[in-house]
């Protein structure tokens, strides 16, 4: 899925919230600058929900890196977008995750609904961490985002004119963030999502190469798709300066998650919604028209 490359990107975000009490609790937003973190967070804003933004530049601070930072951010909690700095897949997330819904349970915390992914066996066990608790929990199990190539790891190769990617051609349902915000904030402000693990896709399979040619065609100009062997694309990630846990998360998800496992669809969209999910070519003209990919 690769939620949270860029997470911390955004220097400017702010905290946006009043006292959580019993009548009124807080939603903690995780990763509320991240791909689905932000959109979440600026929904549930819009539709007048009290929330509190949490991400290591917020105010009270949320750092995974740092439980010290977990009570203040937990303090007057009824609900939680909970999304796993930089992914469920890395080393150390279980335990991360453990003791964080530990923290929930204690801070009174009711509602939990947390991004997953896809064919990730470290994710499902996140997945059954926070199910055996005492909460109302919702799974949203993600396949790759579409908004990599626009918003996160992919975006500088999309705007040099080749994407070079270790991944040949299996079919791979992406799915617009925006969708993945809708049916997070359903779960937690609508009742009737307790138990339900949605697997949130797109409409139809495409593998890499298409997707770029669908983002070539949106953006009116050429953009090449090449694959590559792994160790020139980890290398290329290191010379860019990405963490190593970066680098090792999607050395994983490229080798062990696009083997194949995930490339069917699913119906998790509709279920929550009601209404089909976004198509990439949508999710492309959208992106072309802001001017994101000139």
């Amino acid at each position: 899925m690769n939620e949270n490359t860029n997470e911390e990107t955004n220097k400017t975000n702010k905290t946006t919230e009043t006292a959580g009490t019993a009548a009124s609790p807080l939603t903690l937003v995780l990763g509320a600058s991240g791909k689905t973190g932000r959109r979440v967070a600026d929904r549930l804003e819009l539709a007048g929900v009290n929330i509190r933004r949490g991400s290591r530049v917020a105010d009270p601070a949320f750092d995974w890196d740092d439980p010290v930072t977990w009570p203040d951010a937990l303090d007057g909690v009824g609900a939680v977008y909970l999304s796993f700095f930089p992914d469920l897949a890395v080393p150390g997330a279980p335990e991360a995750v453990a003791a964080f819904t530990e923290q929930a349970k204690a801070a009174g915390v009711r509602r939990v609904v947390l991004l997953s992914g896809r064919g990730e066996v470290e994710a499902q066990r996140c997945e059954q961490i926070v199910a055996d608790g005492p909460f109302e929990w919702t799974v949203v199990r993600a396949s790759w985002f579409a908004q990599n190539f626009s918003e996160g790891a992919f975006l500088d190769s999309v705007l040099s004119g080749e994407v070079a990617l270790p991944v040949g051609d299996v079919g791979e349902p992406f799915v617009d963030a925006e969708d993945i915000a809708d049916v997070a904030v359903a779960a937690l402000t609508e009742d009737g999502h307790h138990g339900q693990v949605y697997e949130v896709t797109g409409p139809r399979l495409l593998t890499f190469a298409e997707a770029v040619a669908a983002i070539a065609q949106a953006a009116g100009r050429e953009i090449a798709f090449t694959p590559i062997p792994l160790e020139a694309f980890t290398n290329y990630l290191a010379e860019a300066g990405e963490p190593q846990e970066v680098i090792d998360m999607l050395a994983y998800l490229f080798t062990e998650v696009l083997d194949g496992r995930n490339a069917h669809i699913d119906d998790g969209v509709f279920r929550a919604l009601g209404r089909p999910p976004r198509d990439f070519a949508d999710y492309a003209e959208t992106v072309a028209a802001n001017g994101a990919w000139k």
